[in-house]
């Protein structure tokens, strides 16, 4: 025992642990942590961008479709594949995310230009019954999606790396139209969100010009054409004040009533039909919502009340009143009591070179028509650089056709291809570029190629050289050149207003 006892007291002590515990402050931890996620929620997920209108999971979604060549023209794909390229290559979270975001994009009454051409049932509307999963649903692009994404081969955005480093994504969509104004946005972010209301694609365009052509017109002078939203949905917006606000300030509040009419519904049996709901109401809601107000005594006068809603008339809600009820007044009392009547308030908080800041109208034309102008520029320089490659390859080839005999003594003579290459540049003058480019046409190819098809060419090269030269060099071209191509997206895409506007609840 003494024996042992003395051994363990000679054991020596364990080595010291190789882990540093570092003191840290906990407040201060949670301030940073916080913070951290904050601004990841703002820039990365909730927020759209001024520019292109669109949230990282929607701009997403339209180039992966893009580049999995989804367009009008093709066949209809899963939504489940769509997804799963989204996830795995761009969007690293959850699936359930990124289809509720393409089923947004593809529901008419959520957008007022649809950006995907849904096939399936991709929920109704005001969310009374939701999407089918996306394993039964399919989708391509629509028309309008093309020109969010028409250029992206033209390097007229900058493009960064995916999550992982392994793909690179646009950080901005060209854009054809502002969709930012034209189709709205929604969402929540930490400490701040966004609500933002629809317009009508001709209105918005036909400002953005005037704009172009005026830099500096007031608001008065761009709300002479777009006086006002322009819903999915239709309905009326009762009393303009708020839409002004909102114009100015970047925030307001204006109310939307429902399209009705007191008709005949039965024989000898008067009756409101509705036609339109406010936005992002459902039949469903305001069905549950009558009910409720006539077991309660609260409305009296409802005999029945019918949904006729289909795919062949739209929407179409039937209430029946009673005998000896004044159909009008019943009317009345839907919409201070139903939501036949509901509000909508406008929040503009979008990015702006990656600062969320609360925009007017003039504010949000301006971020876009600026893009334009910088997407316009870099797709002349870009299309100018590749013409003035081409004419050059050109030039060789003329050179080449004008003594081809010689051209092919000095290739047949020559030891090797570099060897040609050099003899080539040596006897003719031409550049590598144009040296290899001969050297890489076959004999069949370079002996079809005529002086007179090779100068027409070369004149047409200089001349679109010409043109974009001008257009880069001269502002008022570049304008004129971006307004024409709205000019153009509106005749081709362009609907007439649904939203009626009234002045005040009196108005019919």
């Amino acid at each position: 025992m003494t024996v042992m006892a003395r051994k363990s007291a000679s054991t020596p002590p364990p080595p010291p642990s190789s882990e540093q515990i570092v003191d840290i402050d906990v407040a201060e931890e949670m301030r940073g942590s916080y913070l951290e996620y904050a601004y990841s929620v703002i820039y990365s997920r909730a927020l759209p961008d001024a520019r292109d209108g669109l949230k990282p999971v929607h701009r997403r979604i339209l180039f992966q479709m893009a580049a999995m060549g989804l367009r009008p023209d093709r066949p209809h794909v899963k939504c489940a594949r769509v997804v799963g390229d989204v996830m795995g290559k761009l969007h690293p979270h959850g699936d359930t995310a990124i289809y509720d975001a393409l089923v947004r994009m593809a529901q008419p009454f959520s957008m007022r230009v649809p950006l995907v051409d849904g096939h399936g049932n991709f929920g109704s509307l005001g969310g009374d019954d939701p999407p089918a999963a996306y394993r039964y649903t399919e989708c391509r692009l629509e028309s309008a999606a093309e020109l969010m994404t028409d250029g992206l081969g033209e390097e007229v955005v900058a493009f960064g790396p995916n999550y992982d480093g392994q793909e690179e994504e646009p950080s901005v969509l060209p854009a054809a139209f502002p969709n930012l104004l034209v189709n709205g946005a929604a969402g929540i972010a930490v400490g701040m969100a966004t609500n933002m209301a629809p317009h009508n694609l001709v209105e918005v365009i036909a400002a953005a010009r005037h704009l172009i052509s005026k830099p500096d017109a007031s608001l008065d002078d761009l709300m002479r054409y777009v006086p006002g939203p322009d819903l999915p949905t239709g309905g009326k917006i009762v009393g303009l004040d708020g839409v002004r606000e909102a114009y100015e300030t970047g925030r307001g509040v204006f109310r939307i009533r429902a399209t009705a009419k007191v008709t005949d519904v039965r024989p000898r049996k008067r009756g409101i039909v509705v036609t339109e709901l406010p936005y992002g109401i459902g039949p469903e809601k305001v069905i549950a919502k009558i009910k409720d107000l006539v077991h309660s005594r609260k409305l009296q006068g409802i005999a029945d009340i019918r949904d006729l809603t289909d795919r062949e008339h739209g929407l179409q809600l039937v209430i029946e009143v009673k005998n000896g009820f004044n159909a009008e007044a019943i009317l009345d009392e839907l919409y201070r009591l139903t939501p036949m009547e509901d509000t909508f308030g406008v929040n503009n908080v979008a990015l702006v070179d990656g600062q969320p800041l609360t925009l007017g109208l003039k504010e949000l034309l301006e971020v876009y028509v600026d893009h334009r102008f910088d997407v316009v520029r870099r797709r002349s320089m870009y299309r100018r650089r590749r013409r003035e490659e081409q004419i050059h390859l050109v030039l060789g080839r003329l050179i080449a056709i004008l003594d081809i005999d010689e051209v092919i003594a000095v290739i047949r003579t020559s030891d090797d291809t570099a060897a040609a290459r050099t003899r080539l540049m040596e006897v003719f003058d031409l550049s590598e570029i144009q040296a290899n480019d001969i050297l890489e046409l076959p004999l069949r190819r370079l002996t079809k190629f005529s002086r007179l098809e090779l100068e027409k060419e070369r004149d047409q090269l200089t001349r679109e050289i010409t043109e974009l030269t001008a257009i880069l060099e001269s502002d008022e071209l570049l304008r004129t050149v971006v307004s024409d191509e709205l000019a153009d997206v509106g005749k081709k895409f362009g609907t007439p207003r649904r939203t009626v506007l009234l002045e005040s609840p009196g108005l019919p």
